[in-house]
Order: C-alpha cells, then structure tokens, then sequence
C-alpha cells in the first residue's frame, strides 16, 4: 500500500508540475509576442512555441521523478581485444625530394 501512495504522490507532483510549466510558457510566448511581433500568426507561434517548452520541460522533470531519464547514454562496447593501430596522419610538410630543392 505504501508504494501506491508514493505513485500517487508522484503522479500529483507530474501534474501540478506541466500544468504550471505549461501555463507560465504560454503566458511567457505571449507576451513576447506582444513584444516582439505585430502579426497574429506570429504571436500565435510564439505561444505555442512557449507551450512546446513547457511540456518539453515537465516531461523531462517527471520522468527524473519516475526515476528514468529520456535521455540515456549508453557507451559501446568494441567486441576486438586488441585495439587497432591507427597510422600516423598526415602531416603538412613537403616531402623530403622537394624540401632540399
């Protein structure tokens, strides 16, 4: 019973969270649309544009609170034992015929 209330809490905590990140960017597009554009198209892009962050934000916060990370990185993992020699690179001196003419 205990980890149903700590799900439920953490479900409260995602929704209190998108709702106001995605309240306050829409308000934030908005009045920087105001600001900065004349047309409406464009202060309706900028709303959404601040929605967009909103939601991007909370999701990415919620799901650190479910203990997960959109973004894992995994390194590769190489299957040789030997690591492969790479020749020297090329270096930008002339070759030695033409450097004694």
């Amino acid at each position: 019973m205990a980890e149903k209330t700590d799900v439920n809490a953490k479900w409260d905590a995602c929704l209190d969270l998108s709702v106001r990140r995605f309240v306050y960017s829409s308000l934030a597009g908005a009045f920087g649309g105001l600001l900065l554009f004349r047309t409406p198209v464009s202060r309706w892009a900028s709303v959404a544009f601040g929605a967009g962050v909103g939601i991007g934000s909370s999701y990415t916060d919620c799901s650190r609170i479910f203990d997960g990370s959109p973004a894992k990185v995994v390194p590769v993992k190489t299957t040789s034992s030997a690591p492969e020699e790479l020749p020297p690179p090329n270096t930008l001196s002339a070759p030695a015929s033409q450097s004694s003419m």
